[in-house]
């Protein structure tokens, strides 16, 4: 199935949602690119930064020191890029992306950078402690004690990324034009509600 017009889907998700499992579900079923890793390697390419600097900085707020990350700019060596510079080449990623294809974009405050477009559906994926518990624990071979401890720790680390970039509050319904719960529905099921919202939404036929 492939959309008539241009659409940007923006997924936000909690840790353990299934959020990246939904996005990638709308991918494939829309036939259109969906952007996660992918977007780290772009944003890596177009800044001259190596991939693994960017995927370990990756919606986290610092100072970045990267002596030995060594780069230079315009001839002239800096030791330092604070996350605003690293958010404004992200965003200019982002926003390329946006003007040149359809797609899934997953995360990375996308909804925020991308607010002024009229073909964008932002999306926030959220599931029951319990059950994003029982995800990550047989995901990543974890304890349940200790997949809600990681749960715990990367929510709130896209909450403070978020938050600082955005100015609003990451995961709160009024941000999104849709909040789905997906243990109810199972990852295809969601996709498939998204896909019928948007429709309903006008942004796809």
């Amino acid at each position: 199935m492939k959309t008539s017009e241009k659409i940007i889907i923006n997924v936000g998700r909690q840790f353990g949602s299934g959020g990246k499992q939904v996005a990638l579900e709308l991918g494939k079923r829309l036939d259109i690119s969906v952007y996660d890793n992918e977007l780290i390697s772009k944003a890596a390419e177009a800044s001259g930064f190596s991939k693994d600097f960017f995927k370990e900085k990756d919606e986290k707020r610092n100072l970045f020191s990267f002596s030995s990350f060594f780069s230079t700019q315009l001839g002239q060596p800096q030791n330092y890029v604070n996350e605003n510079e690293l958010f404004k080449i992200q965003s200019s990623v982002i926003r390329d992306i946006a003007e040149k294809e359809s797609a899934v974009i997953v995360g990375r405050c996308a909804d925020y950078i991308l607010r002024d477009k009229d073909f964008t559906l932002d999306i926030f994926i959220t599931a029951p402690l319990e059950a994003r518990k029982e995800r990550v624990a047989q995901r990543l071979g974890l304890s349940l004690e200790k997949a809600e401890e990681t749960i715990a720790r990367t929510d709130r680390k896209r909450e403070t990324y978020y938050n600082y970039f955005t100015f609003g509050h990451w995961g709160v319904a009024s941000n999104y034009d849709l909040c789905v719960d997906s243990s109810i529905l199972g990852i295809d099921g969601t996709a498939d509600y998204i896909i019928d919202f948007a429709r309903r939404a006008g942004l796809m036929k």
